[in-house]
């Protein structure tokens, strides 16, 4: 079975980091953070991403940024606006995008 690769973007440390369990903890699925576009854009030309996921404490301008650069590089890209919500929010937003 083929893993479902997930970056997810946010500037709490603390987040990132459940946000990046959670996603871990699903056996088919693999998640890596990233604090600062940067470090987001050089991961995403590392691996083959099928999901972004944009959290909380991105500008507007750095959102609109990443975006541009996801989707020049990879149109295909799924990108989503992650905010918090728990566990069973975050499985089915990533469920959603999956499935469209």
């Amino acid at each position: 079975m083929v893993m479902t690769k997930i970056l997810y973007i946010g500037t709490h440390a603390g987040i990132l980091e459940t946000v990046v369990r959670l996603i871990n903890a699903n056996e088919d699925w693999f998640g890596i953070g990233a604090e600062h576009e940067t470090e987001a854009v050089v991961l995403f030309s590392k691996y083959d991403f099928d999901i972004v996921l944009l959290g909380c404490g991105l500008s507007k301008a750095k959102e609109d940024y990443l975006r541009a650069v996801f989707k020049n590089l990879r149109p295909e890209i799924i990108i989503i606006e992650h905010f918090g919500g728990g566990s069973g929010l975050l499985k089915n937003e990533i469920l959603l995008a999956l499935s469209q």
